[in-house]
């Protein structure tokens, strides 16, 4: 309940943002549809080649990657049925979310045709149509190599981090008197740096570049292997939040850049927001599987499928 008496001691509403291919699913989307039903293993390593050494920008290389499709949109889900494995504990963490009205929103430099598709498959369409998407759009009409309709005039196409402030603009506008939001962010990989940047708390998967990043950088995130190891995390958050909101005890796993947004007891005391720009390795946005050597596991879909 918001905080009525004390505005300057606020409660938190959670808002949690997560990256899609490497985070809620162990694949790639693109990988997966490119590999099997456009140009092939080959041509997708020539492609992470020429992003990797800064030869093409992630756009104008992914540009090629989507128009090596010409089929239609359907045509690719009985391969990405039999190609991808959702997290396995992830449509009870989304069940959690809803139960406990956090918002979940997916961010992802994917095409949101293809993402809502895929969690409408492996979660149904009532469950899936709770998560918002915000990713890039895409024109496909199943004879002409598929177009994508970029979200950001950017190298990268989408700019998460913007996303994220943007997310977090709309959240502050969507609080209660008292209520300040409490962002979090889920991410794997390279493409998650620049909002990992942005949230109050991050969640790194094990062993990827994400954490590589932020083991490097002394910056502070919770790593897990399942979306189990998040509820369990985000439970945690939600006691503390009532014992720490306003106080002068700050967890280590906080973002300290958001320190600011816990001092903040009104809609009107809110900056304006400046998206960072990203760094030169930050613009490498490249596929998780291009920096580890991490094998997904034949998880059971627990009945999602």
């Amino acid at each position: 309940m918001p905080n009525q008496e004390n505005p300057s001691n606020p409660t938190r509403k959670i808002n949690i943002f997560s990256d899609f291919d490497g985070t809620i699913f162990m694949q790639d989307t693109g990988h997966v549809l490119v590999s099997n039903l456009g140009g092939g293993n080959e041509f997708l390593k020539k492609v992470q080649e020429q992003i990797k050494t800064g030869e093409r920008s992630f756009r104008e290389a992914s540009e090629d990657m989507w128009g090596s499709l010409t089929i239609p949109i359907e045509d690719g889900f009985d391969t990405m049925r039999n190609n991808m494995s959702m997290d396995p504990k992830f449509k009870e963490f989304h069940e959690f979310c809803m139960q406990n009205n956090i918002s979940f929103n997916v961010i992802s430099a994917g095409l949101k045709p293809i993402l809502r598709k895929v969690l409408d498959a492996f979660l149904g369409a009532q469950e899936s149509s709770n998560i918002n998407i915000v990713a890039n759009d895409a024109d496909i009409d199943g004879s002409t190599p598929w177009k994508p309709i970029w979200l950001h005039e950017t190298e990268l196409g989408h700019d998460k981090a913007l996303s994220v402030n943007q997310g977090r603009a709309e959240a502050a506008e969507a609080c209660l008197e008292g209520e300040i939001p409490l962002i979090i962010f889920i991410g794997d990989g390279v493409s998650d740096l620049t909002a990992a940047r942005e949230a109050d708390i991050l969640f790194a998967r094990k062993g990827l570049k994400l954490e590589e990043y932020c083991n490097h950088n002394q910056i502070p995130y919770i790593p897990f292997e399942t979306f189990a190891d998040v509820k369990k995390e985000v439970q945690h958050v939600m006691k503390e939040d009532l014992e720490k909101t306003g106080g002068t005890g700050i967890p280590a796993r906080f973002n300290p850049r958001a320190n600011m947004w816990r001092r903040i007891s009104s809609k009107q005391a809110m900056p304006k927001f400046v998206a960072a720009t990203p760094s030169n390795e930050e613009k490498m946005f490249l596929w998780p599987e291009a920096f580890s050597n991490y094998k997904p596991k034949a998880f059971p879909q627990d009945g999602s499928v």
